[in-house]
């Protein structure tokens, strides 16, 4: 049974909704009145307290309410921390004191409002690059059409600047189409028929008939918009390597609290240590570089579906590889034509290729493109059945026909005479991949492919070793030969042939280990299962893919390498922001309590000292949203 990755919630909820952010904007002006209006002495009789009680309750309440909801859950929060200290405030009637810590909390929520408003804003912005009407070509004529009553396979007319408004494919004109909306990266890629293109890419030059493939939220736009706010939602949670530590911190602060109390009687002292120690700076901190990241690392087209990868990333010690698509450039070339028993060889393409009309695999991707190009009619494939990362099978003319590597028509009982074995034989040993058609028990023919490796791969392998990851595993469907020729290319030392997608899942579940993470990376398509049983898991070229999009944790559109590195080296910052906000942190409360026990500070100037250095470690966060790759070669 696959696992999957579960999300932790952070109990100091991010203000979000519209009521939250006036609420709070409401008690930061208010708070700021009043205790502006008590230093003039503006009030007059004891008007100045009542109204300061009320700013007080107004600001225990949302705390309150925050920290009863995560004791229900048996969880400990900063805001029980917060709230004991209101409490102990207004019991005191330290009034001032219990404004101080509302305006300070009220202000570190805005402050992370403003944070997450940026994001939502850049997604807001990506939903105007949807066109709103296009023009749609007919038997009776070109009409304008409102994009929500576009219907699959509608033919829609692109014109030279204009944004597209579906996904689909090509069917006239050629065009150079700027994806930066999708992948982040503005360079313009050329198109033509055939070709996919995807809603809310711009045609920068020439014109363009799209069959209509996907409208509305089925589009890889709108996918990706879902993913990016489901990854923000409830925001970043302050996961395992300051959860532990809040944890203990709470408990031990409220023990100490109590201690304190029980040895001086001095409730003063006591709210004066609650107000320096209360870690509200921290609850703000922590999630707000994790949003950070993720809001960061969407501009550059990399997708990463949740905090607690971010912090696996910065664990990795095993990072395995499926070859085909990630490590090569996943578009292999037919490079000879073997056919036997005197079978038509028109005849074979064209079965061949009906069978591999509809698959994603890119081999199958491969062979239907030149069968194209050399204008082979494809066979009619009924019954047709895709065993992903095995091969295919179906009826053409009523026999039962399959396409697949050696070992998928061997373990469907064709026989293999030894003259063709020998051929098959030495096209493995020149590196190649075999994809064959088999009829009636017998091998009718195959075709030999080959792929190139990836220009940036021997570069981000190394990258990776320089960040700590100490074991890097190949695993491929293809022979070993091939996989041995790959894995000195790009500089890996261990592989795994012939392996079925079984067997990727058995390995991968095999290198589990509790002590380290283990990373995988694949192209999505056929490597669905092995993504899903990894701790952190990479798809390359995902966009257009849906299957790539749901699989992985963490999806690459612009289908680069070098985004594996920056995407970890980003993590590692990311972690490193968050050790320095506990350091800074625990110096502030270091030198506030000093000051407290010295007699320096009383409730309401350590009140004031903590909203004063509150401000902090979430300034430190927001560095997090300018970051640059590492020094690997622009060009690759």
């Amino acid at each position: 049974m696959l696992k999957r990755k579960h999300h932790k919630i952070s109990t100091f909820a991010l203000s979000g909704n519209t009521f939250n952010f006036w609420f709070d904007i409401f008690l930061v002006f208010l708070s700021v009145f009043i205790l502006g209006a008590n230093f003039f002495h503006i009030f007059i009789g004891n008007f100045d307290k009542i109204i300061l009680l009320f700013v007080s309750i107004c600001g225990l309440l949302p705390v309150l309410w925050s920290a009863i909801k995560a004791l229900i859950n048996w969880r400990l929060t900063i805001d029980l921390l917060a709230s004991i200290a209101l409490i102990f405030a207004l019991l005191n009637k330290e009034f001032h004191s219990a404004v101080f810590i509302s305006l300070m909390l009220a202000s570190a929520r805005l402050l992370a409002y403003f944070t997450e408003s940026r994001t939502k804003r850049a997604i807001q912005s990506l939903l105007k690059l949807r066109p709103e009407k296009v023009l749609i070509k007919t038997e009776q004529g070109i009409i304008e059409k409102p994009i929500e009553q576009v219907k699959v396979n509608d033919l829609v007319i692109v014109e030279s600047g204009e944004r597209i408004a579906v996904d689909g494919v090509i069917v006239e004109g050629s065009a150079s189409v700027d994806q930066s909306s999708l992948t982040g990266e503005s360079e313009p890629v050329a198109k033509t028929v055939g070709d996919e293109v995807f809603s809310s890419t711009l045609n920068t030059s020439g014109s363009l008939l799209v069959k209509t493939k996907k409208i509305g939220q089925d589009t890889t736009f709108a996918k990706i918009l879902k993913l990016i706010e489901e990854s923000q939602k409830g925001k970043a949670p302050i996961t395992s390597i300051t959860e532990k530590f809040v944890n203990f911190y709470i408990f031990f602060t409220l023990l100490g609290s109590i201690i304190l109390f029980m040895w001086t009687h001095n409730l003063s002292l006591v709210l004066a240590v609650l107000l320096v120690t209360c870690a509200d700076d921290l609850a703000i901190a922590i999630p707000l570089a994790f949003v950070a990241t993720i809001g960061t690392a969407a501009k550059k087209g990399i997708i990463i579906k949740g905090a607690s990868f971010i912090e696996g990333l910065t664990k990795l010690k095993l990072m395995i590889f499926d070859k085909t698509g990630t490590l090569t450039e996943g578009k292999p070339k037919v490079k000879q034509i073997f056919i036997f028993r005197n079978y038509p060889e028109e005849k074979f393409l064209s079965i061949l290729g009906g069978l591999n009309a509809e698959s994603n695999h890119p081999t199958a991707k491969a062979i239907y493109k030149f069968l194209k190009e050399k204008n082979i009619k494809i066979a009619e494939i009924k019954q047709i059945h895709e065993e992903a990362g095995y091969g295919i099978m179906g009826v053409a003319d009523n026999k039962n026909v399959l396409s697949g590597n050696i070992k998928f028509l061997e373990n469907h009982n064709i026989i293999f005479s030894k003259d063709e074995i020998a051929v098959i034989e030495k096209e493995k040993s020149l590196g190649r991949m075999l994809t064959a058609l088999g009829m009636d028990g017998f091998l009718i023919g195959f075709l030999s492919l080959s792929d190139s490796v990836r220009p940036a791969a021997h570069h981000v392998i190394g990258e990776l070793k320089k960040l700590g990851i100490e074991r890097i595993v190949i695993l491929t469907g293809d022979n070993e030969i091939v996989a041995n020729q790959i894995a000195k290319e790009v500089g890996i030392t261990e592989f795994k042939a012939n392996l079925l997608p079984e067997d990727k899942v058995n390995f991968v579940r095999n290198s589990l280990n509790k002590k380290y993470k283990v990373g995988m990376v694949g192209d999505g398509v056929n490597d669905a299962a092995s993504l899903a049983m990894s701790d952190v898991s990479f798809a390359m070229g995902t966009i257009g893919s849906d299957a790539a999009i749901e699989a992985a944790d963490i999806a690459l559109m612009k289908d680069n390498l070098k985004d594996i590195v920056y995407t970890i080296q980003m993590s590692n910052r990311t972690m490193k922001i968050i050790k320095q906000n506990l350091v800074l942190w625990g110096i502030i409360n270091s030198i506030g309590l000093a000051l407290v026990f010295a007699g320096f500070l009383g409730p309401s100037a350590a009140a004031a000292y903590n909203f004063l250095t509150d401000f902090l470690p979430p300034l430190n966060s927001l560095k997090l949203f300018k970051f640059h790759y590492s020094n690997l070669p622009e060009k690759l």
